[in-house]
């Protein structure tokens, strides 16, 4: 009776620790308004591009001025897109870097990057993905692509349980830092004047941070469902 009572228990908590493992879950892919495809996933109550952005327009054709020169990329205060070392081998892994005037209306002549029926989260919105996954302590990990194919090693603890997928697709500056280091996402919100809050995850932490970020730096975008 005792190891049917202690076989059952071992039972139900593997049972309960994959049930807790099912986090994410696949939602259908959606195109933006260049044709190009997306997967997406639900996690808790929120649907998201499991993939960063790559497209060139807003989502009523208006085209994004694509800025390669380091110079007139720090100077301008509009919206502008570039590739990771200006090299379009990136964008298909890792997509388009974007700076802050894309996503801000007031700069953008309010228009809207992501698809029609998406958007471009706000910090609180990034903050309820943190919480669905434990809080912004642990939630690292759920969110990273697992291994070391994109992330350099240790790329802590990753597991991907979310589907999420986060890829360090690096940053654009004075020049372009941190690929396969850290992943950087924008927020709709602005923290003041010149500077705006940015998701980030870093290769060797399992903290999934908000930065506070100059708007003029090229970072990656995911869109979230309205």
């Amino acid at each position: 009776m005792i190891k049917v009572y202690f076989a059952l228990l071992i039972t139900s908590i593997l049972f309960s620790c994959k049930k807790e493992q099912k986090v994410g879950i696949p939602g259908a892919n959606i195109l933006d308004v260049e044709g190009n495809s997306y997967k997406t996933v639900i996690i808790g109550k929120q649907t998201w591009m499991a993939e960063n952005l790559k497209v060139a327009k807003y989502n009523d054709g208006t085209k994004i001025p694509n800025i390669k020169d380091d110079s007139a990329w720090i100077a301008t205060e509009i919206g502008a897109w570039c590739h990771y070392n200006n090299d379009s081998t990136f964008n298909i892994k890792y997509g388009k870097l974007y700076n802050w005037y894309t996503v801000n209306p007031m700069t953008n002549g309010y228009k809207n990057i992501c698809p029609v029926g998406w958007h471009v989260p706000g910090d609180d919105e990034w903050e309820v993905l943190k919480d669905y996954l434990g809080g912004k302590n642990i939630a690292g990990p759920k969110l990273k692509e697992e291994g070391t194919e994109s992330w350099v090693s240790p790329n802590k603890e990753s597991t991907n349980i979310s589907l999420f997928t986060a890829l360090p697709g690096g940053a654009r500056n004075f020049k372009f830092n941190y690929l396969n280091t850290c992943g950087y996402w924008h927020s709709a919100s602005e923290y003041n004047y010149n500077t705006s809050k940015v998701f980030v995850l870093i290769f060797e932490e399992v903290d999934a941070g908000t930065l506070q970020a100059d708007k003029n730096i090229g970072y990656s975008i995911r869109c979230l469902k309205d």
